[in-house]
């Protein structure tokens, strides 16, 4: 549609469909007692017109204000603080727009205390959870009780397929490990290859590790794949996993989730930094530090400010209705060395 021309209105769209105004209204909130044959002329006159609604208005004739809540893991890692942060300034940003957003805590790598607090969410003033989720049947179960008791579930950062969930956003965590294996299988001397995970136990770790597995024995066959070892995403525990991988000849090290200030403190430790090769996870204080110095050399990053604005995005058009149900295209990966570091 040229951009010149005015935007399309629901009249619009009931003119071109031959219904009323009624009608068109029923088949954007997805209620019932429209035909099928009519829901098509009206899905044909909005995709012939090209039109789009408003959802801030949208919004404002609600009843009451859209509440979202995010479960977010209580763990320290700098990455899921960024995430808090990042929710803090869209919420912020979002006074007056009928938009309640709420941040819970819920204790890391627990599946029974995410679904607990799944559980809790009361359908009166949430319309959609954004969960990290992590991989057990108690946390599908949960998402499949929240969506029948009407609340939209939306996993972050780490999926559950086979749930209820309407929605992923995050990276595509496979190709990050596929990326993950490109860049050592290429540079990196034939070798042992240490893997570090947070846990296996989420989706996203599960992934990683699958993607550069595949990718490490299928097109780099001189490099043994040594671990994973678990470092549940905290400094102490990660550096031990490093010192216990340290302790034999390593060409390289993935660490696919994070605890990469221990990390770092075993390579420097070892006196390995900067002679083992080290890909790593998220941009953060510690990441940033690493490449700085030469103990990572390169870091895959995703943008929490883009996956938490994608969130809201999707939350919104759930709750009126307007889900079409293609799945959003992964968050983009970018790759981070010391040469193009960005002041931070």
């Amino acid at each position: 549609m040229d951009e010149t021309r005015r935007r399309a209105t629901v009249h619009d769209v009931a003119r071109e469909a031959g219904v009323s105004l009624a009608t068109v209204d029923r088949v954007l909130n997805g209620r019932p007692g429209v035909r099928s044959e009519t829901a098509e002329k009206v899905a044909e006159a909005i995709k012939a017109l090209d039109f789009r609604r408003d959802l801030s208005a949208s919004l404002l004739a609600r009843a009451r204000d859209l509440g979202v809540s995010f479960l977010i893991p209580d763990n320290r890692n700098e990455f899921m603080l960024r995430l808090i942060d990042a929710i803090e300034r869209r919420a912020s940003q979002s006074k007056g727009e009928r938009l309640r957003i709420d941040t819970q805590r819920v204790h890391a790598f627990d599946p029974a205390a995410l679904a607990t607090a799944l559980g809790a969410l009361d359908p009166k003033s949430c319309d959609c959870a954004v969960v990290v989720a992590t991989e057990d049947d108690v946390v599908r179960r949960a998402i499949d009780q929240a969506h029948r008791r009407g609340i939209a579930v939306v996993t972050l950062v780490s999926d559950l397929p086979g749930s209820a969930r309407r929605h992923f956003v995050g990276i595509d965590n496979h190709a990050a490990g596929r990326t993950a294996a490109s860049l050592l299988g290429r540079f990196v001397r034939p070798g042992p290859i240490g893997i570090i995970a947070g846990s296996l136990s989420l989706a996203d770790h599960h992934q990683r590790r699958e993607g550069f597995e595949a990718v490490l024995k299928s097109e780099f066959a001189g490099h043994e794949i040594v671990g994973p070892f678990e470092g549940f995403d905290d400094d102490a525990r990660t550096e031990a996993a490093a010192a216990e991988l340290l302790s034999r000849p390593l060409a390289g090290i993935y660490n696919l989730g994070a605890g990469n200030d221990g990390l770092i403190r075993a390579l420097e430790s070892s006196g390995q930094a900067g002679k083992v090769r080290v890909v790593a996870h998220e941009l953060t204080a510690a990441t940033r530090k690493g490449l700085a110095s030469g103990a990572i050399d390169v870091v895959i990053d995703q943008n929490p400010d883009g996956e938490i604005a994608a969130a809201l995005a999707i939350a919104r058009s759930l709750a009126l209705g307007q889900d079409d149900g293609r799945l959003l295209a992964p968050i983009e990966i970018g790759l981070y060395l010391r040469d193009n570091l960005p002041k931070g």
